[in-house]
């Protein structure tokens, strides 16, 4: 049997990797999974494909016996909150995040809001492969699809319900919020109107192909938005991925600031917010050392995972842990839902600035310094990544910890490094994370020749 699902759902290039084909029969797989009558909302970020694939899907729900509503154009986070608050069963959304854009993506959503666990996952691979499609007879197919119009309102309140919006208003924070030409501005600035923000949007008008910068929000995408931050002076900047789970922060000095460095404030903040909540947060081996570094001055102990969100989401569920994320900038605040929500980190940090009285400078200063060296290579047929994962072993081994729950991460005491196999792009990802910003770069090159060289 082979495989669909890879770190976060069923992606490709549209109409290349991922057909209409491939997903009427992913749907009919899916409509199977949860069963004749289940209530199944779905929705779509704004990439190219998205309509079809999801009139696709639809169709294949419906041929399975599943009622079918609409939520239309959202925010992943959004339609996630919209399931497992307005009573569904399941959602399917259309998206790839913060893959290129030729890529599109489907996911699967449980009643709880999280995508479905891993296990869930390979039920729907073997109804997909062994095609036990639960089609229906002719006069069974009375269902029509449903539209569902509250899911951007009812997350906007949820999201808001979270933090003391009087006191963030009072402070009259100025906002820039750069969507990325995708759904996160559909939401977010509705959010920082609900805080009471001066509010600037860049990016904002949705377009599929992103003509402004790439859906992955990095330090070599985010330098014009930098560069707008530093020109009108705001207090805080929030920039989204395509489907907006993510979100990265540029400081009030217009400095880009990475995921995990956000998330080791954010859950600080969290814990204190939530005194009575477990002192445990979760996180995958490619987030810092900072983390356990900062987050330990407080008590918290930090939980390493293999990269995936859909793993950490469930991992925090079951460990009732106080928070949640990735070094990529998502992050998951449980009293919410447990998955990623970049307008969520967008309202928690203002409330953060808000109740110390400090800007968000001030805030990320508070962190260890290291730098940070993100690169990649490409992945070519008959690579043998595990070969590649033998020979790092071999030639750090003794040098710091080595871990292996996901790729090869080594940690010293000046710097670490991961070197894994992307599960949503064929390519070998590469993090540096160095206290010498000279180090940084140069172990950075070095581990690059070693993946290019086999």
């Amino acid at each position: 049997m082979g495989k669909l699902f890879g770190t976060d759902g069923v992606r490709g290039i549209v109409n290349k990797e991922l057909t209409p084909e491939l997903a009427l029969r992913l749907a009919k797989a899916i409509g199977t999974y949860f069963g004749k009558g289940s209530k199944i909302l779905i929705g779509r970020d704004a990439r190219a494909g998205g309509d079809m694939l999801m009139r696709v899907v639809e169709a294949g729900l419906l041929s399975v016996g599943v009622q079918v509503y609409d939520g239309g154009m959202a925010a992943t986070p959004a339609l996630q909150y919209a399931v497992k608050t307005l009573g569904y069963d399941g959602g399917v959304i259309i998206t790839a995040s913060h893959n290129p854009a030729p890529y599109n993506g489907i996911k699967v959503i449980d009643r709880d809001g999280i995508e479905v666990r891993r296990e869930k996952e390979n039920e729907i691979e073997e109804i997909y492969f062994s095609e036990r499609f639960n089609t229906q007879e002719w006069s069974a197919l009375t269902n029509e699809v449903k539209r569902e119009d509250r899911v951007i309102d009812i997350y906007v309140k949820g999201v808001l319900s979270h933090v003391d919006t009087e006191k963030v208003a009072k402070k009259h924070y100025t906002v820039l919020i750069d969507s990325a030409n995708s759904v996160g501005g559909l939401s977010t600035p509705l959010v920082a109107r609900g805080l009471g923000c001066k509010i600037y949007t860049l990016n904002g008008n949705i377009d599929p192909l992103f003509p402004a910068r790439q859906p992955e929000p990095t330090f070599d995408s985010l330098k014009e938005t930098a560069n707008v931050a530093k020109t009108l002076k705001t207090d805080l900047t929030v920039t989204h991925d395509g489907d907006a789970d993510r979100a990265i922060f540029i400081d009030s000095e217009g400095r880009i600031q990475w995921g995990d460095r956000s998330a080791a404030l954010l859950s600080y903040w969290a814990h204190v917010k939530n005194p009575r909540a477990s002192n445990k947060v979760v996180t995958a081996v490619s987030s810092s050392s900072l983390v356990e570094e900062y987050l330990s001055k407080f008590g918290i102990e930090v939980i390493w995972t293999k990269v995936g969100s859909v793993d950490i989401a469930h991992r925090v569920q079951d460990e009732k842990a106080l928070a949640g994320f990735e070094e990529n900038g998502g992050f998951m605040y449980p009293p919410h839902q447990y998955v990623r929500d970049g307008a969520m980190s967008f309202a928690l940090m203002l409330e953060l600035m808000a109740e110390e009285n400090v800007s968000s400078a001030e805030l990320f200063d508070r962190l260890p310094k290291y730098y940070l060296v993100k690169t990649k290579v490409e992945l070519k047929p008959g690579y043998d990544v595990n070969a590649l994962y033998s020979k790092l072993i071999s030639i750090y081994h003794g040098k710091g910890k080595v871990l292996t729950i996901d790729g090869v991460k080594v940690i010293t005491n000046d710097y670490w490094f991961l070197v894994r196999k992307s599960g949503t792009e064929p390519i070998i990802r590469i993090l540096v994370e160095a206290k010498d910003e000279e180090k940084a770069n140069n172990l950075a090159q070095e581990l690059k020749s070693i993946v290019e060289s086999g």
